[in-house]
């Protein structure tokens, strides 16, 4: 999930590919191209003010940024798919994964940007160790951040996972368990919080912010160096006959460039890790091994 939003577009992956061609239609503007002057981007936060920022940078090197705005993860991978898109810049590489697999996707990351934290927050208590037995604790229920919020809730002490747990654990993987789960839309995971059906909640940056929760609230934040949260870097996608187009260089390098990270800083209220270490070749192997799991764990 590049921005705050990310995570909201953890979602349906099962929508028939004549509605979403349907829906995509009315978005786009054309289809994209090869021309290496020129990129059209999908997002889901195209107004923000980092884009601006980064259509200069790009501009400095004689490339045209197209960024268009579609509100829906699965539209936004299918745009790239069918070549209405040129790349998309809006989810992390299990987001991806579970896409292709449940599509037949043939997208792939050429770029990583950051990570961003899934934190435990509490109204009523200033520290994890804090939370009573058998304390209630919502969590989002879609697929990936339920999975991500059990690693969360695991590394704090609250619970332990079957072997230790994986990006696809689900709460039927939960051996022991000091809390009881309560499992809401990500939208609603703020409001349990606040009209007391839940002592804590695992929220996302996006939700946070909109439901005025400040970094005082968090009772037990991810360590965004663990290897373990690799799933949850986000990513630049392109499709697979496309990862080697010299545009990809180009784009990333201005988006890691000092103006376009301290505009993106600035969005998320510092609540991120830049990732600028992974290669797309190490970003490819991670999303065939998340992949992998899937489609095992699919049968």
């Amino acid at each position: 999930m590049t921005s705050r939003r990310t995570a909201r577009l953890a979602t349906i992956l099962g929508a028939s590919t004549a509605a979403l061609l349907l829906a995509l239609t009315g978005c786009a503007g054309g289809a994209a191209s090869d021309d290496s002057t020129r990129i059209v981007l999908g997002a889901d936060d195209g107004n923000e003010a980092h884009w601006t920022v980064l259509k200069q940078k790009l501009a400095d090197e004689g490339i045209e940024l197209e960024v268009r705005t579609i509100n829906d993860g699965v539209q936004l991978n299918q745009g790239v798919q069918d070549g209405e898109l040129d790349v998309n810049l809006f989810q992390h590489l299990i987001y991806l994964s579970q896409f292709n697999v449940e599509n037949n996707g043939t997208l792939v990351p050429v770029g990583a940007t950051a990570v961003y934290p899934l934190a435990l927050y509490s109204e009523q208590y200033t520290d994890v160790k804090d939370l009573p037995e058998g304390a209630t604790v919502a969590i989002p229920n879609n697929p990936t951040n339920l999975a991500r919020g059990l690693l969360n809730l695991q590394t704090a002490g609250l619970l332990t996972l079957k072997d230790g747990g994986t990006a696809l654990s689900t709460p039927a993987d939960i051996e022991t368990t000091k809390i009881k789960l309560l499992q809401v839309d990500t939208n609603q995971t703020v409001t349990a919080l606040k009209d007391g059906s839940a002592q804590a909640a695992i929220v996302n940056n996006t939700q946070a912010q909109k439901g005025g929760l400040g970094d005082e609230l968090i009772i037990f934040k991810e360590d965004l160096d663990n290897p373990q949260l690799a799933p949850y870097i986000n990513a630049f996608v392109t499709r697979d006959d496309k990862k080697d187009d010299p545009r990809w260089a180009k784009l990333v390098a201005a988006y890691h460039s000092p103006e376009v990270e301290a505009a993106v800083t600035e969005l998320n209220q510092g609540n991120l890790q830049f990732k600028t270490e992974w290669t797309g070749a190490q970003l490819q192997d991670e999303l065939t091994s998340l992949e992998d799991a899937l489609k095992a764990q699919n049968g």
